[in-house]
């Protein structure tokens, strides 16, 4: 057991125990630095994705972002791996392996090390979680199964993960919603801040009549809100403006979607409209934007 835990460096074990909040990337740099002489290079073929892998989808511009830099570069930090009886089976690092083959790469620096399923999965699991590009619903999953496997509450995870217990609730929420609207998230034919709206809801038929109106109708979350609240949308005749930039409107409309409320770029500055101090607070919640004591 103390060999195990040496081999660990810092360990699963205290990232969990100590007071700090989690962060993966100083975990693995840790793991190897204390390794950094035992790094070699393995056949890309030989290596078998995660098992524990809860991620599905992976953002395909990313991917290539990190295989042209891969290209230039080469890998600059090893992956992670374990021996399996046949091969090798990925313990960290799955978007630097998937860029490595996107690249061309037929080898890749490693490290290889013992972990047992458990310590795969949370390795997995937390990789995922401090990841930008992770959509909702995986995030979703990945932050249940982490509770689950460590007994923790969701306040317990909100802190050893930086996050707001409201974020986690209405992330977990996200779980209640049928598994069609939960592929809506996925490939994101609806926003994140639509689910959380529709996850209030009981109704599966009500829900997915909201899901198909917000697609049909191009509906913000305001819009949603109002909708679920039977008070009746009102659509306002398009005001006629000056032209700007097109790639204003794509920032308009991203900003948009993921705060639910009207976002105009121009001039240098972002203008984002909301009618009340809870508003205010719910677009610096989605923001991860927080006030201190002081």
């Amino acid at each position: 057991m103390e060999t195990k835990k040496k081999a660990l460096g810092r360990g699963l074990e205290q990232l969990f125990s100590n007071n700090n909040v989690i962060d993966f990337n100083n975990f693995e740099k840790e793991l190897v630095s204390e390794n950094k002489n035992n790094v070699v290079n393995i056949k890309i073929e030989e290596i078998r994705a995660n098992p524990y892998q809860p991620r599905k989808t992976f953002n395909e511009d990313s991917l290539n972002e990190l295989a042209t830099s891969i290209k230039e570069y080469g890998v600059v930090q090893p992956i992670i791996v374990k021996k399996s009886i046949k091969g090798y089976e990925l313990v960290a690092g799955e978007r630097r392996l998937r860029a490595s083959k996107i690249a061309g790469l037929t080898e890749i620096p490693a490290i290889i090390k013992e972990f047992s399923d458990q310590e795969m999965m949370e390795i997995a699991l937390i990789e995922n979680i401090q990841r930008e590009d992770l959509n909702a619903i995986d995030e979703a999953k990945s932050v249940l199964n982490i509770i689950n496997l460590r007994g923790l509450t969701q306040e317990e995870f909100a802190t050893k993960f930086g996050k707001s217990r409201t974020y986690i609730t209405n992330l977990l929420g996200l779980l209640k919603l049928p598994d069609n609207i939960q592929g809506m998230v996925v490939k994101k034919e609806i926003s994140p801040s639509h689910a959380r709206v529709l996850s209030k809801l009981d109704d599966d038929s009500q829900i997915n009549n909201l899901a198909k109106k917000v697609v049909d109708e191009r509906l913000n979350v305001r819009d949603l809100e109002e909708l679920v609240n039977n008070k009746e949308v009102v659509k306002r005749k398009p005001i006629v403006v000056k032209e700007k930039e097109p790639k204003y409107h794509i920032y308009e409309e991203v900003f948009s979607d993921k705060i639910g409320n009207k976002v105009k770029i121009n001039n240098n500055k972002i203008v984002i409209n909301f009618d009340s101090i809870k508003d205010l607070e719910r677009i610096m919640e989605i923001l991860d934007i927080s006030i201190g004591d002081d």
